[in-house]
């Protein structure tokens, strides 16, 4: 145990130290804050504004609480995920720069090692994405706040189980990589692509029916639809106080990917978080089960 707390210690430590790796963690958050704040919160403004039948009667502030309650929830979805791969390329980069051939000369086991990496990318992870949560939080504070101490708890548990997903499904990428260039392509991918595969960038409910099929069989929109439903749900209850009908609003909902229908099936928020557990459970025995192949087969 003292070997394995060594271990996450020192990879904790050079994934701060390294400010190619922390701070390319932190510009998708960073990215998305600037992206959606500045251009992107008049698109959503207007959508919402569409959609409801009389703007008048409702205040500016719910309707900005129902912006910022997307934007947030875009951000975290995209960053819980993106910054468990960059935290896990310190086990490439030791790869790729000889560092685990003269770990693996040590006394230490490959199993501590492989679980190092591991604990190390999941504690990195939670620490950024758990501030970037306090950020995210603080913004929708100053634009409308509509949360209820529920609501932030759950949201919190949301981002420690999709950085779980993050973490294992990283863990089980980077098995297969080695060299500076796979870190960078891999790296460019995730950031570039997941954000769409996840409704993040554009709700799934926006894509055609058969693209919508294919993606809510992945894991990770379920992740994005479990944050978008807590950092929605108040603002989405005060429309209704505001006299919204109940069928407009789970329109909008349907169209923001809170409502989720598989096959014409609903799928509520407890099937969502056994859907993710189950995608995180997966991939961490994952990732297991290919260190245990690999030191057999060694």
């Amino acid at each position: 145990m003292k070997i394995l707390f060594a271990l996450v210690k020192r990879n904790v430590k050079l994934f701060f130290r390294d400010k190619g790796m922390f701070f390319t963690s932190l510009i998708t958050p960073a990215i998305l804050l600037v992206l959606y704040a500045t251009f992107l919160g008049g698109i959503y403004r207007d959508s919402f504004a569409s959609s409801l039948p009389d703007t008048s009667a409702i205040s500016d502030e719910v309707v900005e609480g129902l912006v910022g309650g997307q934007l947030i929830s875009s951000i975290l979805a995209v960053s819980c995920v993106t910054v468990a791969f960059c935290s896990n390329f310190l086990m490439v980069q030791d790869k790729a720069n000889g560092t685990i051939r003269d770990l693996k000369m040590t006394p230490v086991r490959p199993s501590a090692l492989s679980m190092g990496y591991y604990a190390a990318t999941l504690l990195s992870t939670l620490i950024v994405c758990f501030a970037a949560t306090g950020v995210c939080l603080a913004y929708v504070a100053v634009v409308g706040w509509y949360l209820s101490a529920a609501d932030v708890l759950l949201l919190f548990l949301d981002v420690l189980l999709l950085s779980l997903f993050g973490t294992g499904l990283s863990s089980v990428i980077n098995c297969f990589l080695s060299t500076q260039g796979q870190i960078s392509a891999v790296g460019a991918i995730i950031s570039a692509g997941y954000g769409f595969l996840c409704g993040a960038y554009m709700p799934i409910a926006s894509f055609g029916e058969e693209l919508q099929r294919v993606l809510w069989l992945l894991p990770g929109t379920y992740g994005t639809s479990l944050i978008r439903n807590h950092a929605m749900r108040g603002a989405f209850a005060e429309l209704q106080s505001q006299g919204v009908p109940a069928e407009i609003v789970g329109q909008i909902r349907q169209s923001l990917d809170c409502s989720p229908s598989v096959f014409g099936r609903p799928v509520g928020i407890p099937a969502m978080y056994l859907i993710l557990g189950v995608a995180a459970i997966a991939c961490t025995g994952l990732y297991i089960l290919l260190h245990a192949l690999r030191k057999k087969t060694n």
